[in-house]
C-alpha cells in the first residue's frame, strides 16, 4: 500500500518564473533538464530565492549551460557558499542536446529558461526553444490580450 501524501504537500513548487520570455519570444517547443547544483545553491532555492529573468543557454563542447542566472547566496553558507552568478550545466541527453543545437544553429532560435521548479525534490528548468518577436509581433500580441480581456469584462457584466 502506497503511503498518503499530505494535502498541502506540493509536488511541483515553481521558484523562478520568466514571464518576459512570453512576450519577447515566440515559443515553440519546451523542454525539461535537469541542472548541477551545489548544496547552499539548493538551500537558497527552496527558500524561493534566485531569478532567471536575463538568463539564456547555450551549448558548449556538446553540454547544455544556463548563463546569467541568479540564486544568490545562501545566509547560513559561510565558507562554502557558492558564486551567485556562475554558469550551471544543464543535464540533458546528448541526442536532446545535440537537436537543440542544430535548432539553434540551423533556423536562428534561442534558448530561453522559462521556469525553475522543484518536481519530487530535484531541480528542474523548463528551457524553451524560441525565436525572437519583432515590434509588429509584440503589438499584436497587446492588442489581442487586451480585447480578451475586455471581453471577458463584457460577459462578466451581462451576468
Amino acid at each position: 500500500m502506497a503511503r498518503p501524501t499530505h494535502s498541502q504537500f506540493d509536488k511541483k513548487k515553481v521558484v523562478a518564473e520568466n514571464r518576459r520570455a512570453r512576450f519577447e519570444y515566440a515559443v515553440d517547443e519546451v523542454f525539461e533538464a535537469g541542472i548541477a547544483l551545489t548544496g547552499t545553491e539548493v538551500k537558497s532555492l527552496r527558500f524561493g530565492e534566485g531569478t532567471i529573468a536575463e538568463s539564456y543557454a547555450e551549448v558548449k563542447n556538446g553540454e547544455l549551460w544556463l548563463v546569467n542566472s541568479n540564486i544568490p547566496e545562501f545566509s547560513h553558507g559561510n565558507r562554502y557558499n557558492h558564486e551567485p552568478r556562475r554558469p550551471r550545466k544543464l543535464l540533458m541527453k546528448e541526442r536532446e542536446i545535440s537537436r537543440l543545437q542544430g535548432s539553434v544553429e540551423r533556423k536562428g532560435m534561442t534558448l530561453v529558461p522559462t521556469r525553475m521548479y522543484f518536481q519530487n525534490g530535484h531541480v528542474k528548468v523548463a528551457i524553451s526553444l524560441a525565436k525572437g518577436k519583432k515590434a509588429h509581433d509584440k503589438r499584436e500580441t497587446i492588442k489581442r490580450r487586451e480585447t480578451e480581456r475586455e471581453t471577458r469584462a463584457a460577459v462578466k457584466e451581462r451576468r
